[in-house]
């Protein structure tokens, strides 16, 4: 017996989990069920975080989470549970795939089948905001090098063991060269020791458009954490229902299987619900534990099931289903159905499926050079001449003001007063060419700005790294 966690979370939470456990025990999972409380009654009850001390101990015992949606209490005293339980347990990738039961399931895609890796840790999902003057609120976007090669061989590795022919990366790199740039440059990088499978790189807007438009035309697909959280759910929803969907968490130790869609309160308690989303985040359980042979033969039934006309609310068609059932009865007619496999939609096959395997993670280390400083001022007068004209005096003999932005773009010297400006200011000193500044010069320079009544809210040191700079030039420098 396989000991996992089970949560049942919130909403129709319990509903869904319930249905899901009654197909799990009819086909003898071989499976020992450890539950724990999370969600909102955790947060009432005192916990910030939604999760008890002791749940984690049994999370980490098991290594196997199964969860059922959660609600988040409003209030900026609760942080979400889902990003830390991912973010704690270095679930670094999230795996969603979104392919259609066409005609079962109403959709304008009906030869889609594409699968959505995306990076869980990092990105502007971080968390890392700061509010710096009246103004301006600032949210740090962190993207790192092993973050990016984690994600991208577990694409290419989970490519090569599903038997799919291509992945390819969306990112914003035209315009965020340095982060988005490094999520690509790596991605490249990692595609070069997978040459039997194709990889290409669009950019995320007019990459989401295209996927929208003609979802078949994709296979695999790897994006950062916040282009990946949009479009996996833009890909669930054109599918025909996000409440088809189930999705896995997946690191080297720990994995978290779920539905994808939230607790919906409002029909919490009705038997309405459709737990399909949380029994195919079930088979993508077994499948990852061994058990692809059991992960099969629900798939299977579950798409026979929807081919018989068996139909929750939300997928009900009155010239196309047989019959309206609830939560409970969907689960049955699985359950009767048992064994048996659809004769029209594709048949789920994790036969041939090899074991995804982890690389270990290889530092590099590279020449570090100090060149400059970006030192972010809150001053109110909008006059950029005016304000650069006097910042000039706080130069010291080794760092001089070379450029200021506001919001990104270049407003001194030499600015347009067309441009609209806030109350938060980037003025970047850096040294003369060649030279290397040691920290003494920051704080002489940081003490200048001071003694000159300039309110100074951020530092940033500028660096270049194996002679390449690792810094973004202004908008318009």
């Amino acid at each position: 017996m396989t000991p996992i966690t089970i949560a049942k979370g919130d909403g129709i939470g319990p509903e869904i989990m319930d249905a899901t456990l009654k197909i799990l025990n009819y086909v003898k999972a071989p499976l020992k069920y450890e539950e724990i409380s999370i969600g909102k009654q955790q947060y009432l009850a005192g916990n910030t975080s939604g999760i008890a001390p002791e749940s984690w101990q049994t999370i980490l015992n098991n290594k196997i989470l199964l969860k059922a949606p959660i609600t988040t209490p409003q209030g900026s005293g609760y942080k979400s549970l889902n990003v830390t339980l991912r973010k704690t347990l270095n679930l670094f990738a999230n795996v969603r795939p979104c392919k259609s039961f066409h005609p079962y399931v109403r959709t304008k895609h009906p030869e889609m089948d594409v699968v959505i890796i995306r990076e869980n840790e990092e990105d502007l999902y971080a968390g890392i905001e700061h509010r710096q003057t009246d103004e301006v609120e600032q949210c740090l976007k962190l993207i790192t090098r092993p973050g990016c090669e984690k994600i991208s061989r577990y694409a290419f590795e989970y490519a090569k063991s599903n038997n799919r022919k291509r992945v390819t990366c969306f990112t914003k790199d035209n315009i965020m060269k340095q982060t988005d740039g490094l999520f690509h440059k790596v991605f490249n990088e990692v595609a070069e020791d997978y040459p039997e499978i194709e990889s290409d790189n669009m950019i995320v807007d007019i990459g989401t458009a295209k996927l929208a438009e003609r979802p078949e035309d994709f296979d695999v697909i790897v994006a950062p954490n916040l282009y990946g959280d949009i479009i996996s759910d833009v890909t669930a929803q054109i599918s025909g229902s996000v409440g088809l969907c189930g999705t896995s968490n997946i690191s080297e130790k720990c994995a978290m299987f779920e539905a994808i869609h939230g607790s919906a309160p409002d029909i919490a308690g009705q038997g309405i619900a459709n737990p399909s989303g949380l029994i195919m985040a079930s088979v993508h359980m077994l499948n990852h534990i061994g058990y692809g042979d059991i992960a099969q033969k629900i798939e299977n039934t579950l798409l026979k099931t929807l081919e018989d006309g068996y139909h929750t609310k939300d997928i009900y068609q009155d010239k196309l289903s047989k019959k309206l059932v609830n939560t409970g009865e969907f689960a049955e007619e699985i359950c009767k159905n048992l064994g048996k496999t659809p004769k029209q939609l594709k048949k789920a096959d994790y036969s041939q499926n090899s074991e995804i395997k982890f690389h270990p993670y290889k530092r590099k280390t590279y020449d570090k050079k100090s060149v400059g400083v970006d030192i972010f001022i809150h001053w109110k007068d909008t006059d950029a001449e005016q304000f650069g004209n006097a910042l000039a005096k706080a130069e010291t003999d080794v760092l001089k003001l070379i450029m200021i932005t506001n919001r990104g773009v270049k407003v001194w010297p030499k600015g347009f007063k067309q441009t609209f400006c806030t109350d938060h200011w980037r003025c970047r000193f850096v040294c003369d060419e060649g030279d290397d500044i040691n920290p003494h010069d920051l704080v002489a320079l940081y003490s200048s700005c001071i003694s000159k009544g300039f309110d100074v809210i951020k530092t940033e040191n500028l660096y270049y790294f194996d002679d390449k700079p690792g810094f973004s030039l202004g908008q318009g420098q």
